[in-house]
């Protein structure tokens, strides 16, 4: 405790005694005694209302990225955006396709010439 020994606690104690006198010590210590613990809770409470702010900031920060995300998922795209590269573009596999089609639609006709 605040690295104060068992010689030195006595000492100062005598000293209480001396000063403040045999009747006044039990009152002081009582006074004391609640003066340190009003200290501990106040300080508690500051924590706890920290620990509740941190959390808070964390929450809020969450919230707020998942509102972004949110709002951009709502925005319409823009159609600039699409003609340039946007969801519109044919990929490979899609013209793969277009090809196949193509080549089995001229297998069935026959040319202009052939009746």
């Amino acid at each position: 405790m605040f690295g104060i020994g068992m010689p030195e606690l006595l000492l100062l104690l005598a000293i209480a005694l001396i000063v403040v006198g045999p009747k006044k010590l039990p009152e002081l210590a009582r006074a004391l005694g609640r003066g340190i613990a009003e200290f501990k809770k106040a300080t508690n409470e500051l924590k706890e209302s920290l620990e509740t702010n941190t959390e808070f900031s964390e929450l809020k920060k969450s919230f707020d990225e998942i509102q972004d995300t949110a709002i951009d998922a709502t925005i319409p795209p823009d159609p600039i955006e699409e003609l340039d590269g946007g969801e519109n573009d044919i990929t490979s596999t899609d013209s793969d396709r277009i090809e196949e089609e193509n080549v089995a639609l001229a297998e069935e006709k026959p040319p202009h010439g052939d009746k």
